[in-house]
């Protein structure tokens, strides 16, 4: 059913994990236009079990492959990031003090390069 309505279903990409979900909220066209479909994806966000995660507490690492990605003035955009799949989750003091930097408080994630997560894990192998 390819059929274009003046109201439509929110959705959202999550940054971490790239799942698309509902958000709940409707989209009026204003003009009352049939000028959407049924789902129009409007941005970034944090998926439930992402969300869930970030009150607790919990910083996304998001490893990236520098070589694949668009970097521009040493930042990177999440649509132009090309994620390996790999991904950890600190808690946000663990963060500061691991990486010797402060996160803002609403910041949810980081994109990290290779070998970063790898690392993580050895040394937190190392303690037990």
């Amino acid at each position: 059913m390819r059929e274009k309505s003046h109201v439509s279903m929110e959705q959202c990409i999550c940054l971490v994990c790239g799942a698309v979900y509902d958000t709940g909220a409707i989209l009026l066209d204003r003009r009352l236009r049939a000028s959407m479909k049924r789902h129009t994806v409007t941005g970034w966000g944090l998926c439930e079990e992402h969300q869930r995660l970030f009150d607790e507490g919990y910083v996304a690492l998001i490893e990236c492959d520098p070589q694949k990605s668009s970097v521009y003035a040493n930042r990177l955009k999440p649509d132009e990031a090309h994620r390996t799949g790999r991904v950890a989750h600190l808690k946000r003091n663990v963060f500061a003090s691991v990486f010797n930097v402060a996160i803002k408080q609403h910041q949810s994630c980081v994109f990290v390069e290779p070998g970063v997560i790898e690392k993580l894990e050895a040394a937190s192998a190392g303690k037990d």
